[in-house]
């Protein structure tokens, strides 16, 4: 047995350590010159989306991984600096680094008769007997159609922003964030002071809850429901503790949502809220089309813009596969359902690592999921029928997704805590049915 492992950012270096752990036989290849994937800052591989000002919205004793705390000198919020140094630790700390095989990409990988032959960026073609995919769901970024329209200033997405003087000097311009996601609402909040862009309008396509930092003065996501509590119970104190504390976006000159607090991924921000009842950040309705310098709203109206950053989202993407084999991709409406977010049934040898949208984090999720991939390669663990497998996976994903509208961005949501215990029941069924011989 032989394993390739593509990535080093935080999903795969926490799986190179639980196999090297277990003494499975791997390789691992990494476009960069280091590893943290997309939270090194101007990562040479093009591929992070990390801007200078960032800091995580998850607390740090949600994110950090359970073998490896992060230290105790960190805030509650980290700068993308201290993440990057925290991965770097981590993998000088268990040893990972000279597993790595750095500034080498896998160019392509094809299913074999005895599993994969992988081909390098550096020519190579190796063969092995099964894959780990751990290449990152934030790094290939999805514009609106509109945004190739004839326009005589600037569209970029956020993936390009870095501060308000590169890739575009914002000092002066009306500016246009679309989205309001979590990058959108930083990138926004940071361009809205008055003596930096001369006007900031955010366009959005519906109106969100956005949720505070801290709550009664404690990181708001420590204080998250346990995953014993039932889910119907804990939704709803969630979303009217949501209500309380907020109140009303209209309050704020924002768009009233259209669905429950919960019901999108979180919108996370220390200084949304207050930008925009102050008056330095004025809404807009989404955007149907430019023209010059003109941007045409859905609402009949329009306004005037210089430079127009998409805060849209990003494609699911493995462009190591054949494009013709379309099993291994994403459907159209961006879906890709795998059992306990690893593992397409029927399919195997193939493991995804870290492809979930979960809240409150992804950081540590592949951790969790290393606890069944490593056994089960050893042998340790045996999958249920790829039957049971497909019922699972439709049950999961009908109760992960349950709360949540219909877009692409909530595919591959999940519930990190109840996700994490339902691995753990299957973990031990599955060694249960190693034990058992079946």
């Amino acid at each position: 047995m032989k394993v390739c492992v593509i990535g080093a950012g935080c999903s795969g270096i926490t799986t190179a350590k639980r196999l090297k752990e277990h003494g499975i036989d791997y390789d691992q290849f990494e476009l960069s010159d280091d590893v943290g994937g997309n939270w090194y800052f101007k990562n040479p591989n093009g591929r992070s989306s990390v801007y200078e000002s960032l800091h995580i919205d998850t607390s740090t004793t949600r994110l950090e991984f359970e073998e490896y705390p992060a230290p105790s000198s960190y805030p509650d919020f980290p700068h993308h600096t201290l993440i990057h140094q925290y991965f770097r630790d981590y993998v000088d700390h268990f040893g990972l680094r000279d597993g790595i095989t750095f500034d080498t990409g896998v160019e392509r990988a094809v299913r074999t008769e005895d599993g994969w032959e992988v081909t390098l960026t550096t020519g190579e073609t190796r063969s092995y007997t099964d894959l780990v995919v751990a290449n990152g769901h934030h790094w290939s970024p999805r514009l609106p159609e509109w945004a190739s329209d004839p326009f005589d200033g600037e569209v970029i997405h956020s993936h390009a922003y870095i501060n308000p003087f590169d890739p575009i000097e914002i000092r002066g311009k009306t500016v246009i964030v679309v989205g309001m996601g979590n990058s959108a609402m930083d990138i926004a909040s940071e361009l809205s002071s008055p003596w930096m862009a001369s006007r900031l309008y955010v366009s959005a396509r519906r109106g969100v809850w956005v949720l505070p930092k801290y709550r009664n003065g404690q990181a708001a996501d420590k204080v998250m429901a346990p995953p014993d509590v039932p889910k119907d119970v804990a939704l709803a104190a969630s979303r009217q503790l949501i209500r309380d504390m907020v109140g009303s976006m209209s309050t704020y000159g924002l768009p009233e949502p259209d669905h429950e607090p919960l019901s999108a991924h979180p919108s996370v921000s220390a200084d949304f809220l207050t930008k925009a009842g102050s008056g330095d950040i004025h809404m807009l309705a989404d955007v149907e089309r430019l023209d010059g310098r003109t941007v045409h709203l859905t609402d009949g109206t329009s306004v005037d813009a210089d430079v127009i950053i998409c805060a849209t989202g990003y494609n699911m993407e493995f462009p190591f596969f054949d494009t013709s084999d379309t099993e291994l991709h994403p459907d159209s409406d961006h879906r890709y359902p795998l059992f306990k977010r690893m593992i397409k049934p029927g399919l195997d040898h193939l493991y995804f690592m870290g492809l979930a949208q979960s809240s409150p984090t992804i950081v540590n999720l592949a951790e969790q999921q290393s606890k069944l991939l490593a056994p089960l390669l050893a042998g340790d663990y045996v999958l249920p029928s790829v039957a049971e497998q497909l019922e699972i996976m439709t049950a999961d994903e009908a109760a992960h997704l349950e709360q949540y509208y219909a877009s692409p961005r909530h595919t591959i949501q999940i519930d990190f805590g109840r996700y994490c215990a339902d691995l753990d029941k299957e973990i031990e069924a599955g060694r249960s049915r190693a034990r058992q011989g079946s």
